[in-house]
């Protein structure tokens, strides 16, 4: 299987586009508050703080007599490319699974796409690496200890004071040299003495070798190494100043150093090269340099990120708190804007961290993962938890960071087309709840779960989503638009008239993990027309039809997205007005479930809007505060969902509730967000919803102008504050700022040429820059219309 890595050309143009904010902007004092920091070493690995270079990770622990950094490389997997777990020919049994549950007979026809549908599950995953262990002895108590992480330079460094000695340690992984560097340093000359070790819980070599290196390799296995999958190579080069370094057979030891840097580089035979070249060309490069060099490179890359965005929310300054008591004091009642600012800007680092183009997405806890049998195997769910992954790759200002899990959409197309084919007798392509490094796309495992064929429809629409924040048409008519029409062709084949209506609906499906009680007292999860799917459906198509607009297509495609959008079944309002999450009035199993699926039209998508849809938006939070009366919201990726939610619905205040809740429920020492246990998610749901709150793009004119809706849903909590570099769709970069609870000046950058709606919690002046002149059409005191003709616009208050 091959995966393009090629960054779409629209990647490159963000970047020259950035707006206030990018690398180098400002003072550093200023991006100095966005540090993690304790008074005490990690006891666990959710304690532990994360650096990574979007392909390779590693998690600091800052001990004194002994370190361990674990160690990750995003394509150490277990398992194989595997193609047969399709039930071939299993869409014969379609038509009387669908009688069945058309005529009510839910568990009836259940278990017939249970025995019919499903293949055998998957157990394989995402592995560790393995670590590195540094073994300092016995050097005497150390006093006046710190461990942090300064998302601003992306480097997890310790300090501590030890027999008379100042020892300091700082770990990075950089991404133009592709390796980890941990350097160690004292204060006095000859005072850095210890052994290395590399191990691993499973499957491993490990030696050292002449010249200060040691090698780990091995290949990553499951289930008692019935899935071989990766081979593997770690290795390390030691560079001491002054001192010396022997060897062992399997350690290195230093002795007597003045300061010691240590290179490692990790890699896996996944994409067809040889792991032990691939980690000594990185290594020979890396060497070359000073630790200064290689330090100065590293951040500069990284600033060159992460700098795009700088987010202050005002609220007293607690900086000099370390972060585990911060996180103890909002468990305890209080709130803390500045460690949401902190929250917000950890969800972009842990982006930067895990997914740089070229690399595989970020898996469910992105690349950092301990385990040889991870938790839900650290793969790709795609019933929402790897798509809000990317949530905050565009309007958090990095979409070049985007690119890994479009590039992996459209690389699970060949097998998702063999699937859609084989199992479901339909063109196009699927993907159901879950994948892997490998790309299967087959049913497996349980209806309740896995019968769920939507998964390409949504991940579809995340190559939309960069198109409108890029405005990049090659892209579009390129990458984009072969994978929504294949996802778009296989509802045109799948969705069948409802006997009842005429109207098209999904099924048989799940609404994703839920399930409801049947008029007999039973229990089932499979229906025709769950809100999910048919939302999905409307939101794919009527991309389809926006997408062919742009490109000037008119052919038999859109002649069938049209009339199959037309007769689309649509949301429903139940008898107690709430947005009904099945076809029917099914009452549900568990009424706290921790998936919103019948919420998908309001966030992410677009069909349900306030103003556009005021009726179906007010049935749909009806449905949210129902779900939450009931204890929804248990799961850290739960909660950020509702903070998106509480966004669209523009209530400032319940979805600040919900961010203090996530950082109250929710959150690790080191911030890593709870399922539990860790899934990354939640960090990057978060992130997006506060971005969420303070813009909108999403809603868009009568002629299709974009709206641009500054300060949707700006909480008390935070009167006064600013944002520095969001991106809106239509291609605009968005500056904010306010006091005392509104709006106080803005700065837009839009694509010059469009006509952009402008709304704001108050009447503004729209000023263009270069002593520009602007056309502009006041729709409401605070909505806006007008053509952009110039590079800048500032927004300031009547």
């Amino acid at each position: 299987m091959k995966i393009d890595r090629r960054v779409p050309k629209g990647i490159i143009m963000l970047m020259t586009c950035a707006v206030s904010g990018a690398a180098g902007a400002g003072q550093d004092a200023e991006w100095g508050m966005y540090r993690l920091w304790y008074r005490q070493p990690a006891a666990k690995w959710v304690e532990a703080l994360p650096v990574g270079n979007g392909r390779l990770g590693a998690m600091v622990f800052g001990g004194t007599q002994a370190e361990r950094i674990q160690l990750n490389e995003d394509s150490v997997w277990a398992g194989e490319k595997d193609l047969n777990r399709d039930r071939v020919g299993a869409h014969q049994h379609l038509a009387e699974a669908r009688r069945l549950i058309f005529e009510g007979q839910y568990v009836a026809g259940q278990a017939l796409m249970q025995r019919e549908f499903m293949g055998p599950r998957l157990v394989r995953g995402h592995q560790t690496l393995g670590d590195l262990h540094l073994d300092f002895g016995k050097g005497g108590e150390a006093s006046e200890y710190r461990r942090e992480l300064d998302l601003d330079t992306g480097i997890a460094a310790t300090q501590y004071k030890q027999g008379g000695a100042t020892v300091t340690r700082e770990v990075f992984a950089s991404h133009p040299y592709q390796v980890l560097v941990v350097r160690i340093a004292a204060d006095k000359p000859g005072r850095v003495s210890f052994t290395l070790k590399l191990d691993r819980p499973a499957n491993f070599q490990a030696k050292a070798e002449s010249g200060g290196r040691l090698v780990m390799t091995g290949q990553a296995q499951q289930g008692g190494g019935h899935h071989k999958g990766a081979r593997f190579e770690a290795e390390l080069r030691v560079l001491a100043e002054g001192g010396e370094v022997a060897q062992d057979k399997n350690a290195l030891t230093v002795r007597a150093a003045d300061a010691v840097t240590v290179l490692l580089a990790g890699a896996t035979d996944y994409w067809g090269k040889d792991p032990s070249k691939v980690c000594a060309k990185h290594l020979a490069a890396a060497a070359k340099k000073t630790y200064a060099d290689l330090r100065a490179a590293h951040v500069e890359d990284h600033r060159s990120l992460f700098r795009r965005v700088h987010l202050d929310l005002g609220g007293a300054d607690r900086s000099k708190q370390p972060t585990d008591d911060r996180l103890d004091a909002v468990r305890k009642g209080g709130t803390d804007a500045q460690l949401v600012s902190i929250l917000f800007q950890y969800g972009r680092y842990l982006l930067i961290g895990s997914s740089r183009p070229g690399d595989l997405p970020a898996n469910l806890q992105g690349i950092w993962n301990e385990h040889i049998k991870a938790p839900w195997n650290c793969d790709y769910h795609t019933n929402i938890n790897v798509q809000m992954n990317y949530w905050p790759a565009e309007v958090c200002n990095l979409s070049e960071l985007h690119e890994p899990f479009l590039t992996f959409v459209d690389g699970l197309r060949p097998n998702g087309r063999k699937t859609a084919r084989d199992v479901y007798g339909c063109r196009g392509w699927v993907v159901h709840h879950t994948t892997d490094a490998w790309q299967w796309t087959s049913p497996i495992g349980r209806c309740q779960y896995a019968m769920w064929p939507a998964g390409a429809g949504w991940c579809a629409r995340h190559l939309w989503e960069h198109y409108l924040y890029t405005g990049d048409e090659q892209f579009l008519a390129r990458k984009a638009w072969p994978v929504m029409k294949g996802a778009a062709e296989f509802f045109f084949d799948w969705l069948v008239p409802d006997p009842k209506t005429g109207k098209l609906v999904s099924g048989p499906t799940t609404s994703p993990e839920n399930r409801f009680r049947t008029p007999d007292g039973k229990r089932a999860n499979l229906t025709m027309g769950p809100a999910m799917d048919q939302q999905i459906a409307w939101d794919l198509l009527t991309a389809c039809l926006e997408a062919a607009k742009i490109l000037g297509k008119d052919d038999k495609f859109t002649t069938e997205a049209a009339a199959t959008l037309a007769k689309l079944d649509g949301p429903k309002i139940g008898s107690d007005g709430r947005l009904l999450e099945w076809a029917e009035e099914l009452p549900e199993a568990e009424p706290g479930h921790r998936h919103m699926s019948h919420l998908y039209a309001v966030h992410p998508g677009r069909q349900i809007t306030l103003r556009g849809t005021p009726k179906l938006a007010a049935a749909a939070r009806k449905s949210l505060e129902y779900r939450l009366a009931h204890g929804g919201g248990h799961t850290g990726w739960s909660r950020a969902w509702i903070i998106n939610f509480w966004a669209r619905f523009e209530q400032a205040d319940k979805a600040h509730e919900n961010v203090v809740m996530l950082l109250r429920k929710s959150m690790y020492p080191n911030m890593f967000d709870a399922h539990p246990p860790f899934q990354i998610d939640g960090n990057f749901g978060a992130a997006a919803g506060i971005a969420e709150m303070l813009l909108q793009s999403h809603a868009s004119g009568p002629n299709g102008e974009r709206e641009v809706h500054l300060l949707p849903a700006l909480p008390k909590a935070w009167a006064t504050g600013h944002v520095r570099g969001l991106r809106a769709r239509g291609v605009c970069g968005v500056d904010i700022a306010w006091k005392d609870g509104t709006l106080s000046e803005a700065r837009l950058l839009p694509m010059v040429g469009k006509t952009y709606r402008l709304r704001t919690p108050c009447p503004v002046d729209v000023i263009p820059g270069h002593r520009g002149r602007v056309e502009l059409r006041r729709i409401e005191p605070t909505l806006v219309e007008f053509r952009a003709g110039d590079r800048s616009y500032t927004l300031r208050p009547q």
